[in-house]
């Protein structure tokens, strides 16, 4: 998959903006607050339906502007497809493919598959398990809509049991019968859904290892394991639902499910939070990120767009190396990258050869530099 060309109208600090990209790597080059990230977060908006920054939509619209425009031309399985997104201020956002308007936002997902590998990603180390758990369904729904349907069919009933609640602690009553309905709901989705994680992190781990590998050279011992309370039999999670019922009275909330669950990162059988170096933790994080995205296109025949925002920070020259060739290896697909260093990037990949396009981007807006010519060794 490729995204050919990106027109960017009151996005952030693009007033206007019109770029053509190349088939393989596309570096994005300059000061900070240049614009450059806008112009990723504008194709990850294209691919997720949503910025990978800030999920307000009105706060993406520029400054004193009323409504913003990011139009996108993918070429997928040979197909050219043209994807947009128009949001108004005050105005639910219209996500159009081939001008079509979607009726669900959760329809597009999966169709045009990207992956952001950014400093925000820190988060998944630091923050809680929700973080980690919003990872790991982002991941598994690009390849899989019964299963965010489920997710969603969850958290549905979910919220009106906690309302049930939360119903019941305002008035002083209790009834726990009245949990039933919802407990029918739930029990079977969660079993479902334990499932379908437990079966993705049993094969991404390995994945995950073998790239942690490529681009540390081994450096490291690292893992992976899924973390829940949910028992794989739909009877015996209803005896933990109905055994916990007093907690859930007590803090008006519902405290056994699915949505309780947790990924835990290693690093030599250890919290990578607690003993993992900076440079380790940043490590870790690419690596997951590189192995989400060759997870997604070995399930889905298709290359995911690789976005790759300021990356360079922490991590050593050696690592920085083995990243820009594991990233040129082979047909690995359309990779964008940005810098504040005009010169690195492009002298990076023209040794690999790569086929490199340039810009160099101000105040918002993007100009096209000269391709970047690989070295000529028979000089």
């Amino acid at each position: 998959m490729l995204l050919q060309d990106l027109h960017l109208h009151h996005f952030k600090n693009h007033s206007g903006s019109d770029l053509a990209f190349g088939k393989q790597v596309n570096c994005l080059l300059g000061d900070n607050g240049s614009g450059k990230t806008n112009v990723l977060d504008a194709v990850h908006y294209l691919c997720h339906t949503k910025s990978y920054f800030n999920p307000i939509d009105g706060q993406n619209i520029t400054h004193e502007e009323t409504h913003m425009l990011i139009k996108g031309s993918f070429l997928r399985h040979d197909q050219l497809e043209q994807v947009s997104c128009a949001v108004e201020r005050g105005v639910k956002k219209v996500f159009r493919r081939n001008e079509k308007a979607y009726d669900r936002m959760a329809d597009h997902i999966g169709r045009f598959p990207a992956v952001m590998i950014a400093p925000d990603d820190a988060a998944l180390i630091h923050e809680g398990s929700d973080f980690r758990r919003k990872w790991l369904d982002s991941v598994i729904s690009q390849f899989d809509r019964s299963y965010l349907q489920q997710v969603m069919d969850y958290n549905k009933a979910l919220n009106q049991r906690n309302m049930l609640l939360r119903y019941f602690a305002e008035n002083r009553t209790w009834d726990a019968t009245a949990l039933e309905p919802w407990d029918a709901q739930l029990i079977p989705l969660a079993v479902a859904i334990r499932r379908r994680r437990e079966t993705f992190l049993t094969k991404f781990a390995p994945v995950f290892q073998t790239v942690h590998q490529e681009i540390t050279g081994g450096a490291e011992r690292v893992g992976l394991s899924y973390v829940t309370a949910v028992e794989p039999v739909e009877e015996e999670f209803l005896q933990s639902l109905l055994a916990a019922q007093g907690d859930d009275r007590r803090l008006r909330r519902s405290t056994m499910g699915i949505h309780k669950d947790d990924v835990r990162f290693e690093l030599a059988e250890h919290p990578l939070k607690r003993f993992g170096s900076q440079g380790q933790q940043k490590s870790f994080l690419i690596a997951l990120r590189l192995a989400q995205r060759a997870h997604i296109e070995e399930a889905t025949g298709v290359q995911p767009i690789l976005l790759l925002d300021d990356i360079f920070d922490k991590i050593d020259e050696k690592r920085v190396q083995a990243l820009m060739a594991h990233v040129t290896s082979g047909a690995f697909g359309q990779v964008f990258i940005t810098d504040t260093d005009l010169g690195r990037i492009p002298e990076l990949f023209a040794a690999t050869g790569a086929d490199v396009r340039v810009f160099e981007v101000k105040n918002g807006e993007a100009i096209a530099q000269e391709p970047v010519a690989a070295p000529n060794f028979d000089a």
